[in-house]
């Protein structure tokens, strides 16, 4: 499986950015794709999740600004991210199967940078 990652940028705060992933290989043995997020100095943290049944899981500091979304006819989930905030500023990474206890996952899309100015 490989994920390609794309949509990150620079944005003034209260902005918007959409984030997009799309996997590609073996799709069918996925079970659930996400983002996570990493700041300099911090530790990585999971952003949403959402998986094959259309569960969904946000992290409470983004509950009601960020939306994610899958297309299942183009394997891509997509990260919408309103109201953004400079404590949203981190190197966003898409994943696949997620082990939420390691904050890991299976496969890794690269990173793509948000930056959120204040």
């Amino acid at each position: 499986v490989q994920l390609q990652a794309s949509g990150g940028g620079f944005v003034e705060t209260g902005g918007s950015l959409r984030l997009s992933c799309a996997a590609s290989g073996d799709i069918p043995v996925i079970k659930a794709m996400g983002w996570y997020r990493q700041s300099p100095g911090k530790q990585r943290e999971l952003v949403a999740l959402i998986d094959s049944d259309g569960y969904i899981k946000y992290e409470d500091f983004v509950k009601g600004r960020f939306t994610i979304s899958r297309d299942n006819a183009k394997n891509t989930v997509y990260l919408q991210m309103n109201s953004l905030k400079p404590e949203d500023t981190a190197v966003y990474y898409c994943a696949a199967d997620l082990d939420l206890e390691n904050l890991g996952a299976d496969y890794w899309g690269q990173g793509t940078q948000v930056t959120v100015s204040s």
